[in-house]
This record gives structure tokens, C-alpha cells and sequence, in this order.
């Protein structure tokens, strides 16, 4: 028997008698499907996370922390652990990216709701509840970078002082990162996992979450992968966020500009892992569409390189290996 029919026989078993049809919700970037489940009067989704390429089990811790931090999260209805299937209530079709692509001019109250709710996350933060974002995974991530972006994607490899060059970059980068104050953090907190959906957002794909830099999840609000917004529009932002959480009495430093520099040097560290997952996601998942998102977050990427100093060196090496990038319908 497949999944999917393992799939229809457990809610055949929960929902005897009743008819009702499965089609795809959602996709992303594991392994885990998404299904929607319409009956008659309703429809709730299906989650199906195969063992052992996947775990349920952080989906449902995280998802009891963020209900109790009054975010608006599915409600689990029915897990079957064993086999990876849940059950989950339906946050509606509609992400922040399909809506802000059909209409821009909701932007603003789109984001402003998201803020909201990233404030009330952080504000929810206790110690030991989450996992570390450690220097050690940070570093993992980064190392997306040269092992995937640059070697597989680019071909480009490497020489000694560039590795050396490049680990500098790294360290600074840690440096900021882990002197953060620590919150909850989703660590995908972006256009295609927030839902339209009352109260608004709606909060999928947070099994992931862990307790790090109190800039991570804003930088992935505002600097999307998927949606670019201006310069102005993202410092404007920036500000709210800073002024509401300095209010909430969240731990934001007291200067705006330190706390910017931090939200940026933060970006850099994120930028770098998801140039590495989407090379990634392209050459061993054969995820292709992920190509396309990339000269958006180059772009973030340079514009911060531009501005420290610090970070020349790193701007350099991508001048460096800016010949080898692929021929494949994009520039950077």
C-alpha cells in the first residue's frame, strides 16, 4: 500500500461513513506533502511526513509552544506518529505572497499583522523549551555556502586564501549572531508561510523552530527569498518592529542603528545557508524552481556586503566567482 492510500484508509478510519477527497495543499522544501481534506461542510489538512525522512514529533512540540503564545497555528486533530501522518485545522489557500502578488497595496497590513504576531513569539520565550541555535548548527548552515553554492552550483572551487578569507567572514559573522539576545525562532517566517486567514497570519511550517538571535525571524520577514521589497520599505518596517518589541519590553538594543546592523549581519549569515539549500534543493532533490528565487537573495547579500566593510572580503569573492555562474535564463 502507498502513502497516500495509508493516508485515505486512517481518516477512513476516523471519519467512518463519511466521503470525503484528498487533494495537494502545499509543498515545501522536505519531504514532508500536504493534503487537503474536503468533506461536505468542512476541510482540515493532512500532513504526511514519512518515517524516517521525517519527524512529527518537533512539529507538535512547537506547535503547542506557538498555541500558547496567542498565534494563530493548525490545531493537531489527529496524529498517527507511528506511520507520520497528522491531521491538522485548515489556515485557508491563501499565503502572504499569493495575496501581496494579486494586490500589493495590502503590504502594509500584511506585515504589520506579522510583526504583531512575531512580537507575540518572542514575548512567549522561555529558556529550554527549544533547541539551540548554536554555533554549531549556524556554522553548519553556513557551510551550505562553499559546499553547495559554490562548488556544485558555480564549479567553483576554492583556493587556500579564499578558504581562509572566507572563514574570517564566518567568524564575524558567528561573532554577532551568537551575542543576539535569544527568543523563540521560527526560522522560516516568510510570504509563503504565513496564510491569510482570521486572526491574521496564519502560521504554518514551524517545525524547525528553535531558540536563537532575536533578528533571525524579522530578517526573514523582511528580506523573503521569495518577494523583494525596497530598501525604504524594509527600514520602514524594521522600525515598527523595533519600536512595538521595545514596547513589548523585548530585548532589542536601545539604538536603532546597532540593532539594524545586527538584523543585517544576521541576513548575511541567512542569505548565505539559503543560497546553499536552494543549490541544494536543485542538484540532489532535483527541486529546480528553487533556481529562480536566487538572484534575490544575492541581491540582499551584496547590498550588506556593500555597506561594512567588515564583509568586503566576502564581496570580493563574489565578484570572483561571478564568471562561473550557470547560463540558465537568470543573472545576478
Amino acid at each position: 500500500m502507498d502513502r497516500l492510500q495509508l493516508l485515505e484508509s486512517w481518516l477512513h478510519d476516523m471519519y467512518p461513513g463519511q466521503s470525503f477527497s484528498l487533494s495537494p495543499a502545499s509543498a515545501d522544501a522536505s519531504f514532508r506533502r500536504y493534503f487537503r481534506v474536503t468533506f461536505d461542510q468542512q476541510t482540515l489538512i493532512a500532513m504526511d511526513a514519512p518515517p524516517p525522512l521525517e519527524d512529527c514529533a518537533p512539529f507538535l512540540h512547537a506547535a503547542e509552544i506557538l498555541s500558547r503564545a496567542a498565534v494563530h497555528v493548525p490545531q493537531v486533530l489527529a496524529q498517527d506518529i507511528e506511520h507520520g501522518f497528522l491531521l491538522l485545522s485548515d489556515l485557508g489557500d491563501t499565503t502572504f505572497l499569493q495575496a501581496l502578488t494579486i494586490n500589493p497595496a495590502v503590504a502594509n497590513e500584511l506585515y504589520l499583522a506579522a510583526i504583531d504576531a512575531l512580537i507575540n513569539i518572542q514575548k512567549a520565550s522561555q529558556t529550554g523549551l527549544l533547541p539551540e541555535y548554536s554555533r554549531a548548527l549556524l556554522t553548519q548552515e553556513l557551510n551550505l555556502f562553499p559546499d553547495w553554492y559554490l562548488a556544485k552550483h558555480l564549479q567553483f572551487r576554492l583556493n587556500d586564501d579564499q578558504k581562509a578569507g572566507l572563514a574570517r567572514v564566518f567568524a564575524l559573522l558567528l561573532d554577532n549572531n551568537l551575542a543576539q539576545p535569544r527568543v523563540f525562532v521560527h526560522r522560516d517566517f516568510h510570504s509563503r508561510n504565513l496564510m491569510v486567514s482570521t486572526p491574521n497570519p496564519g502560521i504554518i511550517d514551524f517545525q524547525d523552530a528553535v531558540s536563537g538571535p532575536i533578528t533571525y525571524d524579522l530578517v526573514s520577514l523582511l528580506k523573503d527569498a521569495y518577494i523583494q521589497w525596497d530598501e525604504a520599505q524594509v527600514l520602514d518596517w524594521a522600525i515598527r518592529y523595533w519600536e512595538r518589541a521595545r514596547q513589548a519590553e523585548l530585548p532589542v538594543s536601545s539604538d536603532f542603528s546597532s540593532f539594524y546592523r545586527d538584523f543585517e549581519w544576521m541576513g548575511v549569515q541567512r542569505h548565505l545557508k539559503v543560497l546553499g539549500i536552494f543549490a541544494r534543493l536543485c542538484y540532489r532533490d532535483q527541486k529546480n524552481a528553487y533556481l529562480q528565487d536566487m538572484p534575490v537573495v544575492m541581491h540582499y547579500l551584496r547590498q550588506t556586503c556593500e555597506r561594512y566593510r567588515a564583509l568586503h572580503p566576502l564581496l570580493v569573492l563574489l565578484d570572483q566567482c561571478q564568471d562561473h555562474a550557470p547560463a540558465v535564463g537568470y543573472t545576478f
